[in-house]
């Protein structure tokens, strides 16, 4: 899973002498034998992709001493090849292949072992940058076209290789597991073996996606056959859970049909384990009698009684439950719905009551069910549990031009299922007020809560999410986060984006459903341990049995709201063990506690930021027009009343180089006099940045280039054309990558730096989280409607080499080589968020042009140790 370095490879590939060996030896598959003839390996370099421009590899292939040059052998790929070439390693994989190929365990079998490419560095001092997470995380065809198209031409040369799938594997470990998989899954007609050591079907780089795609394909599975090893004790993280994405997915190819095994062993993130047990694992993907393994989902319906404050009392106030008019929507034009209201006993119209709003409201507001809110909210308010609250019971919206079928609603599920914040609009801009119009409800966002079940459940999650200024409590049991209209991705956004400040109680059990959407008890656990991680404040009620109904949440009700509406506010508790050496974890750069401050406000636009070798902070008021700099001891100064949209220091710092593109020249600007001169005409710059050797790089929207200025002659060349907006432009810190945003498109771009700004190694490194089009249609079982424009801008380097991406939805961080990090969420959705640096005395304060003000906060940029 790690982007890394060779060396980190070799640790989980390895397995540790004092750990392993002993184990390892008790196999006698992994132990050379006498009398086994051994194949040969032979090793070779790759330097000539296309796919991966710039990269070279090692690799090398073993041939059984059963090869016959006049029939066809199998093949097996192993990405990450280097490890499990070793024949003293953790896999030992040309030994075990002597072993097996000799005792006909598996057929005569070539076995390819590659390794991720390296974009070797060129410029003096730079690192070279691993493509290991880029190759082997993304999903798609491009790593399996590089391995069909370019290399294995080259590797297999003069070698008699079968073309029938169900005789090709491909194997790999972590991430080069989830690639593997990813290999088959595009392309099935060249392998139909899968083996996974580990996989990282996490959210890397969007992996977490997997089970559902699999799920989809129940009427018609791919031809693949799948082996998955994890260790019970992998690695959670910022990237997701390892243990509960391998069984996610074991279950989704369960339900769908296909043929495959799951071995929970003990262990985390290592080889050890995978390696002990590949001679069984070789054995069952090569067998034609092989079963596949059975996990269990089994209902039950233990005997329900209802909780003690359930049970209405006789010396408890009870308060009145009001039935309100049809209510027809505009945010959901053309429906209508019921809904009601409970007033507590104890409500005071000159003392502000809390709020809770329940989504398929009418079925939780009676007393002879499962949910008996009003008997609960009697109850606890009378005992002091909860507030007085008001409680709204809403139900999903019927389109009144439809006749229902069995008393269902419509529009439920577009109403309670879709991402984005059209659900919870209606809620605050139509329902809400017409309550407030009857009774005194509190405006403190702390005294609101929100929960449903099932569909119900996710939307609540989705309202408090999407309004954190208004809803901050949230109520969950069974809830559907699930494919039904892409609500899969929340485990996986809650990991990746800057806590927010909700409480969330979930209660789910074994026994809920399984169908083409997901599996919601996994599901489920997912978002739990997804909260968890980032430090919510989060209840996970669990049970075996069950199914997905009301029995086990509307038991455990009272509790839940007991919990949820107790006063005390527990400081969180983060656990980043699970964050290997090269996870950026946003729970390690945010400083607790610290929040967004105002710099500068009522500026007419704010955009160009930049900072010295010393951290102080410059910026451009575009409308004044006005360069400031805001020196570390916040004396502030005007530099100069140009007008830019890009602004950075030479190296020698004697002069700032400035963007302005509406009088068609690069400038320079003496930082001390406030002196201009042209650089370079004819060119229309957005933003720039400067090599280490004085060679200015310029984004240039419009024409859709990245063109490089010699600043010495004016000389002006095209460096690289073809990005669909390019606009934020930044070097890494040792100057040998270059990342160009693009402001209409869904990636980052990263590019070598060579002597003299040329530039070459393009790629899509850097994926975007993309908005979602709230006109758009959320189809069932399809991902949310996302707009393919993430309106990448402005962008910044930090010590760590994390790279700021400004962007629609906030200040986006990736780690060295691409990795997301996760996303600081815009302070203010109206205003246009466009430039970022690091600045102040030891370049650890962020600083963001938001519009009209530019706001900072304090980082921890440090790795940790």
């Amino acid at each position: 899973m790690k982007p890394l370095s060779r060396s980190w490879i070799v640790l989980i590939l390895t397995l540790s002498a004092s750990q392993t060996r002993i184990r390892a030896q008790e196999h006698p598959d992994r132990i050379a034998q006498a009398g086994v003839p051994q194949g040969k390996t032979k090793a070779g370099q790759f330097t000539d992709s296309k796919v991966y421009p710039g990269t070279t590899r090692n690799y090398s292939v073993y041939v059984p001493a059963q090869y016959k040059a006049d029939e066809p052998a199998a093949l097996m790929v192993f990405m990450d090849g280097g490890g499990y070439a070793n024949p003293k390693g953790g896999f030992r994989v040309p030994v075990v292949f002597d072993n097996l190929i000799h005792q006909k365990a598996m057929p005569v079998t070539v076995a390819v072992f590659v390794d991720p490419g390296t974009v070797p560095a060129t410029v003096p001092g730079a690192a070279g940058r691993s493509n290991r997470s880029f190759e082997y995380d993304s999903m798609g065809d491009t790593n399996p076209k590089f391995l069909v198209e370019e290399f294995l031409p080259v590797a297999l040369k003069g070698l008699n290789v079968t073309t029938d799938p169900t005789k090709r594997a491909v194997c790999g470990i972590s991430s080069s597991g989830i690639a593997a998989f990813t290999v088959a899954w595009e392309k099935p007609d060249q392998f139909g073996l899968v083996l996974s050591h580990i996989g990282s079907f996490t959210n890397i780089r969007g992996g977490w996606a997997y089970p559902g795609l699999v799920r989809k394909t129940k009427d018609k599975p791919k031809a693949i056959k799948v082996y998955l090893q994890d260790g019970k004790d992998d690695l959670n993280n910022l990237h997701g859970n390892w243990p509960l994405g391998n069984q996610d997915l074991a279950m989704a190819l369960q339900f769908a049909g296909y043929k495959y095994k799951l071995e929970m062993t003990e262990g985390g993130h290592s080889g050890k384990w995978g390696g002990e047990g590949l001679p069984d694992a070789l054995k069952w993907l090569w067998s034609d009698k092989a079963e596949s393994t059975k996990l269990p989902h089994v209902e039950t319906k233990p005997e329900w009684t209802p909780h003690p404050d359930a049970v209405a009392k006789a010396d408890v106030p009870k308060g009145t439950v009001v039935q309100m008019s049809a209510f027809e929507s505009k945010v959901f034009a053309n429906t209508t719905r019921d809904w009601s209201v409970y007033v507590p006993a104890q409500y005071a119209a000159d003392k502000p009551a809390a709020l809770m709003v329940f989504q398929d409201g009418e079925g939780m507001k009676g007393d002879k069910g499962r949910w008996r809110v009003p008997t609960v909210f009697d109850n606890l308010i009378a005992r002091g549990d909860m507030p007085p609250t008001i409680a709204v019971f809403v139900n999903p919206g019927h389109e009144k031009d439809k006749p229902r079928v069995q008393g269902r609603h419509s529009n439920r599920g577009l109403e309670y299922d879709s991402l984005g914040d059209r659900y919870v609009r209606f809620l605050l801009e139509e329902i809400i007020p017409e309550v407030r119009k009857k009774y005194t409800i509190s405006d403190d966002p702390e005294m609101h809560a929100i929960g449903g079940s099932s569909s119900g459940a996710i939307c609540a999650f989705t309202a408090a999410w999407e309004r954190t200024d208004f809803f901050r409590k949230v109520y969950s049991s069974v809830g559907s986060f699930t494919n039904l209209r892409g609500g899969n991705v929340y485990p996986s956004l809650v990991r990746k984006t800057e806590p927010k400040p909700i409480r969330v109680y979930l209660a789910d059990t074994s026994g809920d459903v399984d169908n083409v959407a997901g599996s919601w008890p996994w599901a489920n656990q997912q978002m739990a341990s997804a909260l968890k991680y980032m430090g919510y404040d989060v209840r996970f009620d669990w049970a075996e049995g069950y199914a997905h109904n009301a029995d086990f949440g509307g038991s455990k009700f009272p509790e839940a709201m007991t919990w949820l509406w107790r006063k005390e506010k527990p400081t969180p508790v983060l656990d980043t063990k699970g964050d290997l050496g090269g996870d950026l974890t946003l729970l390690n750069l945010l400083v607790r506690d610290q929040s967004w401050n105002i710099v500068a406000k009522d500026v007419g636009f704010a955009d160009a930021l930049c900072t010295d070798k010393a951290g102080n902070f410059y910026f451009c008021d575009m409308k004044a027009p006005s360069v400031v700099r805001i020196g570390i001891d916040g004396t502030r100064k005007e530099i100069s009343k140009e007008s830019v949209s890009g602004l950075k220091f030479s190296p020698d710092e004697s002069v700032l180089y400035g963007c302005q593109g509406s009088k068609s020249r690069v400038i320079a600007i003496s930082p001390g006099s406030g002196d201009v001169k042209v650089v370079a005409e004819g060119v229309k710059p957005n933003d720039l940045a400067v090599t280490k050797d004085g060679f200015i790089l310029i984004t240039e929207t419009a024409a859709k280039q990245v063109t490089r200025i010699d600043p010495k002659t004016g000389e002006v060349k095209v460096a690289d054309t073809g990005i669909g907006k390019p606009n934020g432009i930044a070097l890494s810190n040792d100057g040998g990558t270059l990342a160009v945003s693009d402001y209409g498109g869904t990636h980052t771009w990263t590019f070598r730096v060579n002597k003299g700004g040329v530039l070459d190694a393009k790629a899509p490194t850097m994926p975007m989280r993309l908005p979602i089009d709230p006109k758009g249609e959320f189809k069932f079982n399809e991902p949310p409607p996302y707009i393919q424009n993430s309106q990448g801008d402005g962008m910044a380097v930090d010590k760590a080499g994390r790279f700021y991406v400004t962007s629609k939805l906030g200040v986006q961080v990736f780690d060295p080589t691409g990795r997301p990090c996760g996303v600081l969420p815009k302070v203010d959705n109206d205003q246009p968020l466009t430039s970022c640096v690091l600045a102040g005395p030891d370049h650890s304060v962020l600083y963001i042009a938001h519009g009209t003000k530019i706001y900072s906060r304090k980082l921890t940029v440090q790795k940790p140790k």
